[in-house]
């Protein structure tokens, strides 16, 4: 019987790259994790460093590479660019991140890479845009990291004011992974049982979506929750489990939006994005959705005009 070797490749060694790749060697995602930087000498460290305890690891193997290895890769993840700091929005990143991300989506061309690239770069909403533009690949191959965190986040908030385990509630937040996101209350339950929304639960939201502004006032980044949400694309993607996941996508007639990269319920396995969910929104909901991904839809094409493409 031939075993089939998979490959994960990381650019960006960072706090989010160096914390994703650590979940998944633990995790043993894949047979092969690889690290790409622009200090090499960095990725060569933090691969090493893993090595040393590669005993207790089991059998992924995971070194430092460069980006001919990403021309037989399943994966190529990238989180690459300038981190957020403390009081800035993620859509200032955006003129700092864009060129990272043309560079690196030409780099992945050139080599022929044709797995499934994720994006966790931000402002991931439009980076991703920005990599399925131009990297060539379908965007259902081109998958951007989008509302997982920010919903496991509310639900998080949700069961420590409920007082039940956040695994028992169905809640999503949707639209742009940042400060125009959308919370779906008409849709929370837990157990399958509505919750009566006091201004209490309200709360929720606002923590929801200062979250990772207060991680960055404490530590200076984000990384950790990041990271699992990766390895939980990889594993559904991997083991083909169509996982619905709240990714960012290339929508079409999504509610009235389309053409814009933004977070809705995916299912995701093999290929990718399987398709997508459309999901019951109140008239107010919807009315904010579309609010998001015209803003989005605005700042993409800034960023279209920033860097000189001809919109197809």
């Amino acid at each position: 019987m031939t075993i089939r070797l998979t490959r994960i490749v990381i650019i960006g060694v960072g706090s989010v790259g160096t914390a994703t790749a650590y979940t998944l060697y633990l995790r043993e995602r894949a047979s092969e994790v690889v690290l790409i930087d622009a200090d090499m000498q960095k990725a060569e460290g933090e691969a090493l460093d893993m090595q040393h305890g590669s005993i207790y690891c089991g059998g992924t193997k995971i070194r430092a590479g460069t980006y001919e290895d990403c021309a037989t890769a399943d994966i190529v993840i990238v989180t690459a660019g300038v981190a957020q700091r403390p009081g800035q929005s993620r859509i200032d990143l955006l003129v700092k991140n864009i060129q990272v991300i043309q560079d690196i989506s030409f780099k992945l061309k050139q080599y022929g890479f044709n797995g499934i690239l994720i994006v966790a770069s931000n402002p991931v909403d439009i980076l991703s845009y920005v990599a399925w533009y131009i990297s060539g690949l379908p965007s259902e191959r081109v998958i951007g990291s989008g509302t997982v965190l920010d919903s496991l986040r509310f639900r998080y908030y949700l069961g420590r004011e409920l007082g039940v385990d956040p695994g028992s509630v169905h809640a999503q937040v949707l639209g742009e992974h940042g400060d125009t996101q959308v919370h779906i209350w008409s849709s929370l339950n837990v157990g399958g049982v509505q919750v009566p929304i006091s201004e209490r639960i309200r709360g929720v939201e606002d923590h929801t979506r200062r979250a990772a502004y207060e991680l960055i006032e404490h530590k200076g980044y984000t990384n950790y929750g990041i990271a699992l949400v990766l390895d939980a694309i990889c594993e559904a993607i991997l083991q083909d489990k169509h996982t619905v996941l709240t990714v960012s996508t290339k929508v079409a007639e999504y509610h009235g939006v389309s053409d814009v990269y933004l977070s809705v319920p995916c299912v995701i396995g093999v290929r990718g994005i399987e398709r997508v969910i459309e999901v019951p929104m109140s008239d107010m909901e919807e009315r904010v959705f579309q609010e998001s991904a015209k803003h989005l839809y605005n700042a993409t094409r800034e960023a279209i005009r920033i860097i000189g493409w001809r919109e197809s």
